[in-house]
């Protein structure tokens, strides 16, 4: 590895990007981080909160953290505990930092809708459910332009683009994938998606046309799991083994999968390296689950293409890593990266930066990335309309606005020929339109109605209480 990225000392400015960890009063500890075996990143983040898959008895469930509520959490902190199987995979919607799908061991997604101030109490109700997969979902992953569109893999070897506002399953790509899909990832536009499988290709798919664009047969020689990623220009970045089990990157161009642009050897560990990609800065860093570092690198267009930056080492190895989108970044502070690494018993905050001498706004570290407004709604896409991401500049921070609310309003089923049970169920608290309120509803509402009733006789006997003890004051007064 060593010859192939240092040959020549290049001008970057991002050579000396230092990566620090956070002091242990800034961690989140005591936390039971999921043991199950599935090679997803277990940590989502976005700029209000830290999402973390944990070990849950009898069924399936993820912590919600505000991004203040660092230091010990109690053990009774209050979970997303919906799914009847651990959770696999978590991703933040990127147009509501409030809206967080999750899909299961189950064989179902949920969409779930987060209190403004995080959770107070245990949240087991989604706002929809997404039933459509045979097997476990171990991907899910948001439209990066599109209102309410989300992706689903599962280990059925189908991937279900999802229309969540109508809880539809708008298409189903079928006998694509021939075994389990490792990864599944948007273009930046996402007009396209790219998938790396077991049987070692990579394809590229345009989803609407549900047909194959590009492919590439054996992309890594190796048998373990591969990843592959978009970049903003186009090409494709992948991580994978080589036939000797060596960790290898490689840069594709999809117009032509024949040769890759560049492959790079790194070293002999086993552990899946999960790509994060910049796209303002093409700077991609590569953590490998089990490795107690984080490797990154620049990509341009001049060979070797694919540029060894450095790498931040640290003493504990990985079980997963959460990785900030850009604008929940402090950008007085240069930071151009923030990860959040999964521990055992905790998760800790890695923040990488950019020494300047400069108080001021650095823009060429910088430029305006994708802000949280989506470029078109979910219809428009589906009818076969493409948005290019909305940018915002950091210059001044980034200031979170109100996020609204996700409303579902179910519809049957769009695809012909499909057993209903594909459709959506959405949860009880969005069907209030139904003129018959179900079982469950009416139980919910007696033990409502309970409990208003036993505080009103508590307030009852606190009065009696209060008006009692005023008549012994008076009498001692006296």
């Amino acid at each position: 590895m060593a010859d192939m990225f240092r040959r020549v000392v290049r001008a970057s400015k991002f050579r000396h990007v230092f990566g620090q960890a956070l002091k242990n009063d800034q961690c989140y500890d005591d936390i039971r981080v999921s043991r199950v075996t599935w090679d997803s990143s277990f940590c989502a983040v976005n700029p209000k909160f830290v999402a973390i898959i944990i070990e849950a008895s009898g069924g399936g469930a993820f912590l919600v953290l505000p991004l203040l509520k660092t230091g010990r959490i109690d053990k009774a902190y209050p979970t997303v505990c919906g799914h009847t199987g651990p959770v696999l995979d978590i991703d933040w919607c990127p147009h509501n930092d409030h809206v967080i799908a999750s899909g299961s061991e189950d064989c179902t997604v949920m969409v779930w809708q987060i209190p403004e101030n995080g959770l107070v109490t245990p949240l087991a109700e989604p706002v929809v459910v997404l039933e459509g997969h045979s097997k476990r979902v171990g991907i899910v992953t948001w439209h990066p332009t599109a209102r309410n569109v989300l992706m689903s893999a599962g280990c059925d070897n189908l991937i279900i683009i999802w229309n969540v506002g109508t809880g539809e399953a708008m298409i189903q790509l079928e006998d694509m994938h021939p075994d389990v899909i490792f990864s599944a990832c948007w273009s930046r536009n996402g007009a396209l998606i790219c998938t790396a499988c077991k049987d070692k290709n990579i394809r590229v798919i345009d989803p609407r046309k549900e047909k194959i664009v590009a492919e590439k047969d054996k992309a890594h020689d190796g048998a373990r799991p591969m990843r592959a990623i978009f970049l903003a220009d186009g090409n494709i970045f992948t991580t994978g083994f080589s036939r000797m089990s060596e960790r290898q990157l490689a840069l594709w161009n999809p117009k032509s999968m024949e040769e890759p642009i560049s492959v790079h050897e790194l070293d002999t560990s086993n552990g899946v390296l999960l790509p994060f990609y910049d796209a303002d800065t093409s700077v991609v860093y590569l953590c490998g689950k089990g490795d107690s570092s984080i490797r990154y690198f620049e990509i341009t267009d001049e060979a070797p293409f694919v540029h060894y930056l450095n790498t931040f080492s640290s003493k504990e190895p990985q079980r997963g890593m959460g990785y900030m989108p850009k604008r929940g970044l402090d950008v007085n502070k240069c930071e151009i990266a923030r990860f959040y690494k999964l521990h055992e018993r905790k998760c800790e905050p890695i923040i990488m930066t950019v020494p300047r001498k400069s108080d001021l706004f650095q823009d060429d570290l910088y430029p305006d990335t994708a802000g949280p407004d989506c470029a078109i709604e979910a219809e428009d896409w589906f009818d076969g309309k493409n948005g290019e991401p909305i940018l915002i500049s950091l210059k001044n921070g980034y200031v979170p606005g109100k996020n609204r609310d996700l409303k579902v309003v179910k519809k049957s089923n769009v695809l012909e020929g499909k057993p209903a049970k594909k459709a959506a169920n959405t949860s009880p608290a969005e069907s209030k339109a139904s003129p018959h309120p179900s079982i469950q509803n009416e139980g919910k509402l007696e033990e409502l109605l309970r409990e208003v009733k036993s505080l009103r006789d508590l307030v009852t006997l606190q009065d009696r209480r209060i008006a009692k003890l005023e008549d012994q004051m008076s009498k001692v007064a006296i």
